[in-house]
């Protein structure tokens, strides 16, 4: 049974690409394309403002007009959208992958409380790698254990909005975890000036936002006489559609609940 997807923002880079990703996928056809009332291209053909020809799936800006058009939605967007696009497909008993980033305490309670009515798969990052980097993580923290201090390092592309990346706190939450500490607790988002000396159970946080960075981590252990560091880079966002997409079609067999990639992967 061939799989409908509908993709919010998709005339936005993430967008374009998880249209692309969609189309080359066996087990998906796309079913509805989601933009803000504002978007210039809204009443263009979907894909083929993608450049992959025309499909027919016309641009719109309203979810509840084309909510019985598809199975999953997959949502990349900004956390008022993906808020209320949670609820819409809740109440629809339609599935959703939430990519989106930033998100508030309040913003993942109430994602939360529509998974508990249709199932719903959220993570920082859809990429396999950068999930198999999360378990690599934790497992080096419960290895190195105290001994070694934690730095993170991220760069993304100049117009990335938030900092620390979802990507690099999922990272951080990784290697608390491994260590059994609380990120919340310990973390340190960046230094300067005469802040004293690092304290030994710290997680510091880097950001670098330049050019057209997709995306690059790197998680450093650092001890007296060694430093191991694990990375990630990615030089193209169909790492991250492709996921996604994967994600999709696991989520189209689930139950309601909330569920991440490691899910989907097995990991757990």
């Amino acid at each position: 049974m061939t799989i409908k997807i509908a993709v919010a923002g998709a005339a936005g880079r993430m967008g374009k690409t998880l249209i692309e990703a969609v189309k080359m996928n066996p087990l998906t056809e796309l079913g509805a394309a989601i933009e803000h009332t504002s978007s210039p291209m809204l009443g263009y053909d979907a894909t083929e403002q993608a450049g992959l020809g025309q499909s027919g799936i016309i641009i719109g800006s309203d979810l509840s007009a084309v909510i019985n058009d598809f199975d999953v939605l997959v949502d990349f967007t900004a956390p008022v959208a993906t808020v209320a696009n949670a609820l819409l497909c809740a109440a629809a008993n339609k599935k959703m992958i939430i990519g989106t980033t930033g998100c508030t305490s309040e913003d993942q309670a109430s994602i939360a409380d529509s998974a508990s009515q249709s199932a719903i798969c959220m993570a920082s990052n859809f990429s396999t790698g950068v999930n198999v980097c999360f378990k690599l993580l934790k497992d080096a923290a419960e290895i190195l254990g105290d001994d070694y201090d934690v730095e993170i390092v991220e760069a993304h592309h100049r117009h990335k909005v938030d900092a620390p990346s979802g990507t690099a706190l999922s990272m951080g939450e990784s290697v608390a975890d491994g260590l059994g500490r609380d990120l919340s607790k310990v973390a340190v988002y960046g230094r300067e000036g005469q802040v004293g000396a690092r304290t030994a159970k710290e997680i510091g946080f880097s950001a670098v936002r330049g050019g057209d960075v997709v995306g690059d981590h790197t998680v450093m252990f650092l001890a007296d006489g060694e430093r191991v560091e694990i990375s990630h880079k990615a030089s193209s966002r169909m790492s991250f559609g492709r996921g996604a997409i994967r994600a999709a079609v696991w989520i189209s067999t689930q139950e309601a609940g909330l569920f991440d990639m490691q899910d989907v992967l097995g990991l757990k």
